[in-house]
Parts: structure tokens; sequence; C-alpha cells
């Protein structure tokens, strides 16, 4: 930084101000410090920078998802990210993949990386390690399903409402036989997904048979298998409720091998991208994870600002989006 101070022609200070990206230093001075940065190939340390900082804090979070590839992963990601640029703060992400070993490495990996905080969307059944995080000041919040044995802040979307409408919807279209393809059983989103489709169907007075629930359906492969098992059975449904995007993913494969895209109705829980573009388009129960992500940062950094109010559970709500695949008419009941 001396070295770059003395080629601009400038205080230590000011190239301090300007690579942090700190207000007061004019746009003139700005560019002089940049340009002799890139002359002298200068790099900001930040290893070096956060020993020298006096909170100690890393300028990073880590962010651990089931898997960042997932379309609703990837919004989620992003969103927490522009919120963390905002404030100059790198996110650090990891898949997890349903694996609970998998989710206690990442969650080591970003602690050993001193980590300002951790958003995490988790797997396991026991979350009280991280008990001892938390009360070291390492702001925990989890999204898209509570933990266990740990009280925290929470960010989820309204699964078991958004399934119970999704549901409705098709029995509102007059069908009575509607088969259910659910993501991994032990998960507490799929199990609120099957409670959404158990409560609409009760509410219609009409009966679910084993043959047309399927749980564990956790790739797109195992969808297809599920769902071209389903509708070459005995006693076919009209229609199929999806409970995960690449669930839904499948299950439209396997209608177009068949060649049942137009007379099996679909609605699945998840957008996913192009999903409007299918024929027929697909209906699909959204959720938010713009606002998911958004609000979960949010709170995180307001935590690490240093707001100890009684940990909350926000609740984000679905929505119904009817496209055409979820309005496909019962040939028989």
């Amino acid at each position: 930084m001396r070295d770059v101070a003395a080629l601009a022609g400038v205080s230590v200070k000011t190239v301090s101000r300007v690579v942090n990206d700190e207000s007061g230093v004019s746009a003139t001075m700005t560019d002089r410090v940049r340009l002799a940065a890139v002359q002298l190939d200068f790099q900001l340390n930040m290893a070096a920078r956060n020993l020298r900082r006096a909170d100690g804090r890393t300028a990073t979070i880590g962010l651990i998802l089931e898997n960042v590839a997932n379309p609703y992963s990837s919004a989620l990601h992003r969103a927490v990210e522009d919120v963390a640029r905002s404030r100059g703060v790198a996110v650090l992400a990891g898949s997890l993949d349903e694996d609970p070993e998998r989710e206690r490495a990442l969650v080591a990996a970003f602690v050993a990386r001193r980590v300002d905080g951790l958003i995490m969307m988790p797997t396991g059944r026991d979350h009280a390690y991280l008990a001892a995080e938390q009360r070291a000041g390492t702001p925990l919040l989890f999204v898209d399903r509570a933990p266990n044995l740990l009280d925290a802040d929470v960010v989820l979307a309204d699964n078991r409402r958004g399934a119970e409408a999704g549901v409705a919807h098709l029995v509102a279209g007059g069908h009575r036989s509607i088969g259910f393809l659910g993501d991994l059983a032990r998960i507490a989103t799929a199990q609120e997904r099957h409670a959404g489709y158990l409560d609409a169907m009760r509410a219609a007075g009409l009966t679910v048979t084993d043959q047309h629930v399927v749980h564990d359906t956790t790739t797109v492969e195992m969808a297809v298998t599920a769902a071209t098992a389903m509708l070459t059975g005995t006693d076919p449904p009209t229609a199929l409720f999806t409970a995960q995007n690449l669930v839904t993913i499948g299950a439209l494969t396997a209608l177009r091998r068949l060649g049942l895209q137009h007379e099996i109705a679909l609605v699945g829980f998840d957008d996913f991208l192009l999903a409007d573009l299918m024929e027929p388009p697909v209906t699909v129960v959204a959720q938010d994870p713009h606002t998911i992500g958004r609000w979960a940062a949010e709170r995180l950094f307001r935590r690490g600002d240093g707001d100890t109010s009684p940990f909350s559970t926000e609740i984000v709500a679905t929505r119904l989006i009817a496209r055409g695949s979820g309005e496909i008419a019962p040939r028989r009941q």
C-alpha cells in the first residue's frame, strides 16, 4: 500500500479508503489510486486486513444449501449474495446433499474460516452441536427447515398450505384420483407437503391409496421411474401432485414418454426455469426464494450488528400459478 501511495502521490490512508470502498475520496483521486494499483499488480490481502480488525470479523458468511445446483437453492443463494454484497461481505456456499455428516463437515470448514455468520438448510436430526458456536457469538439462521434441538431464527415457506392449495386445485378441476410423488421422506419439507396433500384429499372426502403415494424420489431419474410405474399400473391416477421441482421434471419426462402429457393433470411444488414454455405449460405452487433469501440475510446481519431480540420464525406464503398442466380435465373417474 505504501508503494501504491507513492506512485499515486497520495497518503497510505487514501489508498486504504479506496481499496476498502470507503467514502471521502474524490473520483479523480480514486482513479489515480486504482491505476497505480494496476501498474503495481497490487491486490488487497484480506487475511492480513482481518488480523488488524478490532472487531475480529472476516467479512464472510457461510451458506449451506441442499444442492446449490437446484433452481430453488440457486435463487435463494443469489438473494443472500445480493444483500451480502451491499455490505461488502463475501458468501461461501456449499451443498450438503441431504447428508448429516456433510452438513457437519461444511459447518466445521466455515467455522474454521471464522465466517461472521451461518445460513443453513439443515438436514440432520440434532443441531445441538451448534450451541457452542452460537454462544460464542456467531449468528445462525435456518432456511427452508427448522433446526432440531436448537433455538434459532428460521424462515420457511408455507409448505403445508401450499401443497394443500395445489391438490385442492386438482380436486376443483374434477379429479378424484390424485397421485403424490414426494422428496426424501425424513426431511421436514417433504413431510409438510405430504401432509398438505392428505389435508386436501380428506377435505374432499377422497380416499388415498398406497399405490398412489411414493416417497424418496430424490433424483429426476427416480421420479421418472416412480411416475411411470404409477401411470402404467392397474389403477392409474388422473392427476399428479409432485412435491419438489426435480421430481416435477421427472414426472414430466415420464408423461411425455408415455404420451400422456395432455391427458394427466399435473401440479408441481416449486417453480423452475422454462416451466411456462413446456407443452402444456406447467402449473406450480411457487415458493419465493428471493424473499426467503433476502429476509434470511438481513436478519443474520442484524444479529451480527447486535440485535438480541427473541428468536423468530418467518413464514413466507406460496402462490399457485395456473398455466395449463394443472387444468387438464379428467377423462375418467
